[in-house]
Formats: C-alpha cells, sequence, structure tokens
C-alpha cells in the first residue's frame, strides 16, 4: 500500500510535470496541505521532503517551497551556482531522503555527478559538509520581525519556526549539537534573537542565556524524535498514526496485563493522539509557563 506522503508528492509531481505548476511557483506549504488532504503535518512534512528529494522543489527565503529549475516542462531560467552550492545542496536532498545514515561522500559524489575525490576541492570533510548543509538550511529560515506582542508571543514564534524547519529537514536535530556548538552564522541568528527577546525582563545574563538554550534545547530535543519516524515510515510504509491505530489493541492487552489500568484506558481512549507536533506544543506551552513565573519572581524582587 501506497504511503499518503507518496501519494500526495505524486499527485504535486503531476501538477509540475504538466506545466499546473511552473518553474519558480510556489507549491502548497504543510499547513495546506493539512487542511486539503486531512493529514498530520509530519506527513505533510513528509511530502515536502519526498518533492525535494525528487529535485522537484527548492526552499526560498521568504517565499517558501517553490518549483526547482532546470525541469523539463518549466520556462524559468536557473540563477548560475557554484559548485560548492551544488555540493552543499546535493547533501540536503540526500539528508532529506535518507538521513544522515545515507550521507557519504561517496554518495554524494553520485548526486553531485562528480569524482569522489574533487569534493575535497569545495568542502574539506564531512564535518565541514554538514556545518554547511545545517548553516544553509538555516538561512531559509531567518528569525521574524519581533512582534509587539511580548515576549510569550516571540518566543512562542521561534520555536514553531525552528519545529518546522526541523520538520522539514528531520536530519537537522541530529547534526545540530548544544554542548559543541558549531560555527554556523544563520543558525546563530536564532539564538540572538532569542536574546534579545529576553533582554530587559530582569533576568542576569546568565539567566538569558541557560533560557534561550533551554528553549532552543527542547524544541530540537523533541525534533530527534522526526529522522527515526521518518526512518521507521520508509521501512514499513506506514505512517505513525497507521502504526498506532494497528497496534492500539494489543498496546493495550499488554499494559492491562501488567497491571497498569490508567495507561491501557488511554491506549484504547478514541481521542488519544500522540503526534509529534501535539507533544511538542503542549511542552513549549508548559516551558514557557515557567519562563512566566521566573520573570514575574524577577519583576517582583
Amino acid at each position: 500500500m501506497e504511503p499518503p506522503y507518496r501519494r500526495i508528492a505524486g499527485e504535486i509531481a503531476a501538477r509540475i510535470a504538466s506545466g499546473d505548476l511552473a518553474a519558480g511557483d510556489r507549491v502548497p506549504s504543510t499547513r495546506e496541505l493539512t487542511r486539503r488532504y486531512g493529514v498530520a503535518m509530519a506527513t505533510a512534512t513528509k511530502v515536502i521532503a519526498e518533492l525535494r528529494s525528487w529535485g522537484l522543489v527548492d526552499a526560498r527565503p521568504g517565499r517558501g517551497t517553490v518549483v526547482a529549475h532546470g525541469i523539463p516542462g518549466t520556462t524559468a531560467v536557473a540563477p548560475r551556482r557554484s559548485m560548492r552550492d551544488l555540493v552543499i545542496e546535493a547533501g540536503i536532498r540526500i539528508a532529506d531522503a535518507e538521513g544522515l545514515a545515507g550521507l557519504s561522500m561517496r554518495r554524494l559524489a553520485g548526486e553531485a555527478k562528480v569524482a569522489t575525490m574533487s569534493l575535497y576541492r569545495h568542502v574539506g570533510d564531512k564535518e565541514e559538509l554538514l556545518l554547511l548543509m545545517m548553516d544553509r538550511v538555516f538561512a531559509t529560515s531567518p528569525p521574524p520581525a519581533p512582534s509587539p506582542d511580548g515576549w510569550r508571543a516571540n518566543l512562542e514564534a521561534i520555536s514553531r519556526q525552528q519545529w518546522a524547519l526541523y520538520c522539514r529537514h528531520p536530519w537537522l536535530a541530529q547534526a545540530l549539537s548544544f554542548t559543541r556548538p558549531q560555527p554556523a552564522p544563520h543558525a546563530m541568528a536564532h539564538s540572538e534573537w532569542t536574546l534579545r527577546v529576553l533582554d530587559g525582563h530582569g533576568l542576569s545574563p546568565d539567566e538569558m542565556l541557560l533560557a534561550a538554550v533551554t528553549l532552543a534545547g527542547y524544541v530540537r530535543g523533541h525534533a530527534l524524535n522526526l529522522e527515526s519516524e521518518a526512518q521507521a515510515e520508509q521501512e514499513t510504509g506506514i505512517s505513525g498514526e497507521e502504526w498506532l491505530d494497528r497496534q492500539g489493541d494489543r498496546a493495550a492487552a499488554t499494559v492491562t496485563d501488567a497491571g497498569f489500568p490508567l495507561l491501557a484506558h488511554h491506549i484504547k481512549a478514541p481521542e488519544t493522539d500522540l503526534a509529534l507536533d501535539r507533544l511538542m506544543e503542549f511542552g513549549l506551552q508548559r516551558l514557557l509557563d515557567g519562563f512566566e513565573r521566573l520573570l514575574t519572581q524577577r519583576r517582583i524582587t
């Protein structure tokens, strides 16, 4: 049975092939896909990732995901890009489609259609390649203009933006490190923006930094589930929601036999929804509740 994300990607690919969507045209966003097809955000994200792995779409700052240039049947002329850019983009396509496990210099050379050894004229090694890939994808999603609605609305916005970026590139969370920060200027721009939002609310410089890293670390930590879920869906051909539907009765029976009645009740409940988007949003709000309490204490003292 064809996975839903692949079926939807096929429909969009057919529109591109027919000329209904031309080079440079914006394709439906993940939010539009969830509304139009009634799928979860994680499934919609895989639709875009599949189109990108087929070389049909590109991310464009300020515009979203658009039909790529140079596809037969499209008319726009592609801008000239350096070989290094092509190598970085090839690395992103591989990682989006196959995860970091599928990314090797040999595999990259095949995707970029160059000799393996010639790659080293453009990137020093795999570590540098990953750094360039991370910076490139963060460059597609610069921090938004600060909202006048207060610190909480701003932190919600930056967190959701980072979550959407991880959903588009499930490998990104695994590549990113908070204990050994990498020199990626476009990623650092997110940290600087968050510090600016927190500035002036009574926190010490140390508390500001801890709060900013805790918030970004929460989103990134939750996003670590995305690549394993994408891999499981590739291997089994079924989504997480479909897997829960099939395994629900068995899981409920297991926890009932083990003497866990509350778990059994929630597993069998029809309203049970453990989608990653929902879990991320619930935790984000509880984390910001804690920030609000801290800021209130600082204002009192």
